[in-house]
C-alpha cells in the first residue's frame, strides 16, 4: 500500500526481550508523496489510529497521533479523530512520512507462551477470550516491541490475523476479546458502538465508598503534560462518559466495588473513581501520595493496580445467543482481597 519508497539504511541492533537475545534489522523508510488509501472491506469498523499503525509500519504511535491532530490525515477530505471508525467507501489521506520499518517481531519466550495459553477462557471459531495478565500491554508501541496481540499471532499459524476487539490498560487484568476474522470484528465493533457489550469490572478503591454513589457521569478529555506523559482529566470539553457502581464488600480502609462503564473512554474507571475521592488502590498514575498516607498492611505494600475486567457479555453474531464470560481475579488481586478479609 506504500508509494515509492526512499533510501533504506540498514542498522543491526541486539536486545533482550522476555529473556531472549533478538537480532533485528531496521530500515529507514520514507515516502515523499501523499497517499490516498481506499478502505478495504476487512478494515471497515477499524479505528483510524489502528488503521494508520498498519499502514505506517515503524512510525511511532506518538507521531501518528500528531499527524491526526494537525489534520494531515483526513477521511474523505475531512479532519477526523484517532478513534473515528472507518466506514465502507472511505478514502484515507496519508501524508508523507519517514520512520524505522521493523524487520522481525520478537518471538515470545516459553514462559510468555505458557502464560498466554493458560489465560485463554474460550476458544471458538470466530474469537478468543482471555483472562489477560496484569503487566502485559495488549499491543506493541511506545517502546514496547512485543505486545499481547503480536505474541498471540505467533502461538499458532492459524492465528496470524488475530485482532483486538477492544483494549485493556497494561496494568489491568481480566476479560479481553480477540477476533479471528474481519466479519466478527466488524459485528462486535457495531455492538460496542450501540453499547450492547456488557462490561463489569472489580475495583478496590481507597476509603469507604458512599452507598448512594451509584453513578458518575462526567466528561473526560485526554491531555499531554509537558513531560510528554498522557493523562485523562475531567473536562466540560471532553467526551461524555458514564460509569455505574455497586458496592460489593467493605474493608477497614478500602471498598470493593463493581464498576460498569456505559462508555469506553481511556482510563474511564480510574479517573471516575479519582473524581469521587476514592481512587483505585495501586493506581500509580492517578492515586497520589496523600491517598497512601496512613494505609495499613497489606494495602500499604501493594503496588499493583487493583482493577480487573471481571465479566463480559455480548451477542454471538453467528448463533444470536448472549454469551456471558467471567474471569476470576488473578493471584495477586485475589490474594490481597483474601488478606483484607
Amino acid at each position: 500500500m506504500y508509494t515509492k519508497l526512499g533510501p533504506r539504511i540498514d542498522v543491526e541492533c541486539r536486545f533482550s526481550v522476555f529473556g531472549l537475545q533478538t537480532v533485528i534489522s531496521l530500515f529507514m523508510v520514507t515516502s515523499n508523496k501523499v497517499q490516498f488509501v481506499k478502505v478495504a472491506a476487512s478494515q471497515v469498523g477499524q479505528r483510524l489510529d489502528n488503521f494508520l499503525l498498519g499502514q505506517l509500519k515503524g512510525v511511532p504511535r506518538s507521531r501518528i497521533y500528531r499527524l491526526v491532530r494537525r489534520g494531515e490525515v483526513r477521511i474523505n477530505k475531512k479532519r477526523a479523530k484517532p478513534d473515528t471508525r472507518l466506514e465502507p467507501g472511505d478514502t484515507v489521506r496519508i501524508p508523507p512520512y519517514s520512520g524505522p520499518e521493523p524487520g522481525v517481531v520478537p518471538a515470545p519466550s516459553d514462559s510468555m507462551r505458557k502464560s498466554l495459553e493458560a489465560s485463554i477462557l474460550q476458544d471458538s471459531a470466530n474469537f478468543l477470550v482471555l483472562n489477560k495478565p496484569a503487566g502485559i500491554a495488549v499491543h506493541g508501541g511506545s517502546g514496547i516491541r512485543l505486545g499481547l496481540i503480536e505474541a498471540l499471532r505467533q502461538l499458532r499459524p492459524e492465528w496470524s490475523d488475530l485482532e483486538l476487539v477492544h483494549r485493556l490498560d497494561r496494568d489491568t487484568s481480566g476479560c479481553l476479546l480477540v477476533s479471528k476474522n474481519a466479519q466478527f470484528l466488524k459485528q462486535l465493533h457495531q455492538q460496542l458502538k450501540e453499547k450492547r457489550v456488557q462490561k463489569h469490572y472489580l475495583a478496590l478503591v481507597h476509603g469507604s465508598w458512599p452507598e448512594n454513589l451509584v453513578e458518575v457521569d462526567a466528561p473526560l478529555q485526554k491531555q499531554e503534560l509537558a513531560s510528554g506523559e498522557r493523562i485523562v482529566r475531567l473536562s466540560d470539553e471532553g467526551k461524555a462518559s458514564r460509569t455505574r457502581f455497586r458496592v460489593l464488600e467493605r474493608y477497614k480502609q478500602a471498598t470493593l466495588v463493581e464498576a460498569m462503564p456505559e462508555t469506553g473512554r481511556t482510563h474511564q474507571i480510574r479517573v471516575h473513581c479519582l473524581s469521587t475521592g476514592h481512587p483505585i488502590i495501586g493506581d500509580a498514575k492517578y492515586a497520589h501520595g496523600k491517598h497512601r498516607e496512613g494505609l495499613e498492611e497489606p494495602l500499604a505494600s501493594n503496588e499493583e493496580l487493583c482493577l480487573h475486567a471481571w465479566k463480559m457479555g455480548f451477542t454471538d453474531p453467528e448463533s444470536g445467543n448472549l454469551l456471558e464470560i467471567e474471569a476470576r481475579p488473578q493471584k495477586q488481586f485475589q490474594g490481597l482481597l483474601d488478606q483484607l478479609k
